[in-house]
């Protein structure tokens, strides 16, 4: 630890401003929206306090004793609990419910990450460039990529396709993706080598620095083992040069039970010094199409006439039908933890009707008459439960707004069964715990850096919930039930859902990840500093700042003289980092203007700028500055994770 970083965690230890201690703006008098006496969580796990939330814009300008100012739009928060939005990293919203996602809306989501599991669209600007209920963003998708350029073949691809690939990828991290998502067991991307997925994932390494997210594949070939498909997910991560995420992890088939051993596979390569990130949704089942996790892979290939063709074959059939019921066996809990979504069955159901014929021969019928939605059972609550409070593990949901009446109860219920479910009747994590497993846990796992967080400078992103009725009601049979307890929601500081019900508008925004905010993991628990020293287009800084481990708020010094618009009164709130980055966000007033949110992002070694320096401002989320200060002039130092 340098002697900078020594001097000024002592001083953040004792709780006391460092020596040249920044200056401080006034806070205004007046607000857009002021949430009254809410008991305040800021996402970093603490616990929470009582406070008020002074709101600006699309900004939180303000949190504490707020009694003596106004705002045009007042909430009275008292006995509730207000905590940053929450951050859906696994969204399978359908495009059409983008501007009215109530589903996930009404759960408390403000930011939502779509083409998960290697799908989606490839052109992300179009994607993503209409009216929107809430933030989204978006992977780039393997499986789409491959699709397109492979196709539905199980075939080896060529150099030049790889060259295709490599640049399809490239397009949509260009475009703002959060990260490249792969989807290993769904067809055709299940056909592409684990050496052929990591010569493309490639693309997106170095500069980048984002993450591979991927549903991991679990077939004959590997013993039927989501162990072994974690363990590729690290290996293509590894290899690649990504952040790693086991997506909607889970034990199924022969590893139930094994979660201490799961969570070891991250654990250990986090000692390797690989950076992994996990996420897991708080139920035993999960949903796809029938065809694509039931019928072996070798009978998907070349789509779905290929398959009906293949079915018509008796000898085919029969081996069919055999693979089949040995996944529904060993993958799915047998035939009773088969639910066939669209007919309202379970397959047991299904297998009587039909003359008491197999699960296997069931499936091939119905996939005859059509495709089907169906839920799948793979584990147990001891085991969900377990991954679920792993320190690692964001809380996610695989869920998405849609309009359909039908299908897995996650899309209304996820967040609040986890907060009702797990957290306040089986008190498997505390409160502050469970905020930071929904917000700036996955906030910096897929790179954001101004969201995540309920402190001043952040976007005012807010969930408000009450801690004693927050619940989901959806069930298998009434998916579409609402939850009950998540009363108001605040997206970009407007209330779009409020007492319970959603209000008229489109206030989301399209996120594109900026080149300065890398995958990472969440590291409020270590000590950290950053300092700077030089000048950048007539604007001189002098940073020396620090944030012990779990300290409230940073100390030290940060001068930034001759800004557009005057010198700055600073306030920072939070101190971000990562190897090499640094990211510091407060309030902050240039000159004689107004109160506005200030981000300070500091690259030790630009990728994007020829490994120089970098200092970029953001007032308000718009760039004010940016360019590069002298050798040297940055240095970004972490104590021991």
């Amino acid at each position: 630890m340098n002697k900078m970083m020594t001097a000024l965690l002592a001083t953040a230890a004792m709780g006391l401003p460092a020596s040249g201690a920044y200056a401080a703006p006034a806070a205004p008098s007046s607000y857009d929206v002021i949430i009254r006496h809410g008991t305040v969580f800021d996402g970093t796990g603490a616990e929470g306090r009582v406070a008020d939330i002074g709101i600006v814009g699309d900004r939180v300008i303000a949190i504490g004793d707020l009694s003596r100012a106004k705002a045009a739009v007042e909430k009275d928060a008292t006995g509730l609990y207000v905590s940053p939005g929450f951050v859906s990293v696994h969204d399978h919203s359908a495009p059409t419910s983008y501007a009215r996602p109530e589903g996930i809306l009404t759960q408390g989501v403000t930011t939502a990450i779509a083409n998960p599991d290697g799908g989606g669209e490839l052109d992300l600007v179009k994607q993503l460039d209409v009216p929107l209920g809430l933030n989204y963003g978006g992977y780039i998708g393997f499986n789409s990529v491959w699709g397109n350029v492979v196709g539905f073949d199980n075939r080896r691809a060529t150099p030049d396709e790889i060259d295709r690939m490599k640049a399809l990828v490239l397009k949509g991290l260009e475009d703002g993706a959060f990260g490249l998502s792969s989807g290993l067991d769904y067809k055709p991307s299940f056909w592409a080598t684990t050496d052929e997925v990591i010569a493309v994932a490639k693309v997106a390494s170095g500069a980048w620095r984002t993450n591979f997210t991927n549903h991991e594949r679990v077939f004959p070939g590997n013993g039927y083992s989501s162990m072994a498909g974690m363990r590729e997910t690290l290996e293509i991560g590894e290899k690649a040069g990504l952040m790693p995420v086991i997506t909607h992890m889970k034990l199924q088939g022969r590893d139930n039970g094994k979660t201490v051993e799961a969570i070891a596979l991250a654990t250990d390569a986090k000692k390797r010094g690989v950076d992994v990130g996990m996420d897991a949704y708080p139920y035993t089942y999960g949903s796809t199409s029938l065809e694509q996790l039931t019928i072996p892979s070798w009978a998907q290939e070349g789509g779905r006439d290929a398959m009906l063709k293949r079915f018509k074959d008796p000898a085919l059939r029969a081996k069919i039908i055999a693979e089949t019921n040995e996944q529904i066996d060993i993958r799915w809990m047998g035939p009773k933890g088969v639910y066939i979504v669209d007919i309202e069955k379970r397959l047991p159901v299904e297998m009587a009707a039909r003359g008491n014929i197999s699960g296997g021969e069931a499936i091939v019928q119905l996939l005859e008459e059509g495709n089907r939605r169906v839920l799948l059972s793979f584990g147990t609550e001891e085991d969900q439960a377990a991954l679920l409070k792993d320190p690692l593990q964001v809380v996610s949901c695989d869920c998405g707004a849609n309009t359909s009446k039908v299908g897995h109860p996650r899309n209304w219920g996820s967040f609040p069964r986890f907060l009702g479910r797990y957290v306040r009747e089986q008190k498997l994590v505390g409160w502050g715990e469970a905020v930071r497993k929904m917000t700036a846990l996955p906030a910096a796992m897929v790179g954001l850096s101004e969201r995540g967080y309920l402190l001043p400078g952040m976007v005012a992103d807010i969930t408000v919930f009450d801690p004693k009725t927050v619940i989901d009601r959806s069930t298998v049979e009434a998916p579409t039930l609402p939850s009950v307890g998540i009363q108001a929601v605040l997206v970009n500081g407007k209330l779009a859902l409020d007492d319970g019900k959603m209000v008229d508008g489109t206030f989301g925004t399209r996120l594109v990840r900026s080149r300065h905010e890398p995958s990472r993991p969440m590291n409020f628990d270590i000590a950290r500093s950053v300092s700077a020293t030089g000048k950048v287009s007539g604007t001189t800084i002098a940073i020396n700042l620090a944030q012990a481990a779990g300290a409230a708020a940073p100390t030290g010094k940060v001068s930034v003289k001759g800004l557009p618009g005057g010198t700055l009164a600073f306030t920072p709130s939070i101190l971000q980092t990562t190897k090499g980055w640094a990211s510091i966000t407060g309030t902050g007033k240039r000159g004689k203007g107004k109160v506005e949110a200030i981000t300070l992002q500091l690259e030790q070694a630009d990728p994007f700028g020829g490994g120089k320096p970098t200092l970029t401002v953001l007032a308000d989320g718009r760039p004010i500055l940016e360019g590069a200060l002298p050798d040297g002039a940055i240095l970004v130092a972490e104590g021991g994770r």
